[in-house]
């Protein structure tokens, strides 16, 4: 009895390198060899936890620099304070991000390396927005009863 087990180790091509972050191409029309791919779960991790960085910053430092115009009026004494709010958000942003981006990209990679499938670059993006969306929902607290 023969038994054959054909398994594909690796879906890129022959000639492919990761492309640099962040590769981002417009998907509708796009013209053979301009659009850009991932393959590895490596690069979809790295491209996620990026993304969430730089999304989750954004939104914190929006939120910090509300809480710091929201001293305005108060006194100079609260000056010296109030820009410690833009630094706890910052490292608050940071570890929120490194966490999410880690869990999600490797999800992510698992789930497409175990499909055989090749990711797009606006993927990752697509999903640390997904979790600064999760994140503003989760901030308000949700009273209610059935």
């Amino acid at each position: 009895m023969i038994v054959l087990n054909a398994r594909v180790e690796n879906l890129a091509p022959v000639d492919y390198d990761t492309p640099g972050f962040p590769s981002l191409y417009w998907p509708y029309g796009a013209k053979t060899g301009e659009s850009n791919y991932l393959y590895y779960t490596d690069d979809i991790m790295r491209y996620t936890l990026y993304w969430t960085l730089i999304i989750y910053a954004i939104f914190h430092v929006s939120a910090a620099g509300y809480a710091v115009l929201m001293q305005i009026g108060k006194g100079k004494s609260v000056w010296k304070y109030a820009w410690a709010i833009l630094g706890a958000y910052m490292i608050i942003a940071g570890v929120q991000a490194v966490m999410a981006g880690c869990f999600v990209g490797l999800i992510l990679g698992a789930v497409y390396n175990a499909g055989y499938l090749r990711m797009s670059t606006w993927i990752p993006l697509l999903w640390s927005v997904i979790n600064v969306l999760v994140l503003i929902v989760s901030s308000f607290s949700i009273h209610g009863g059935l």
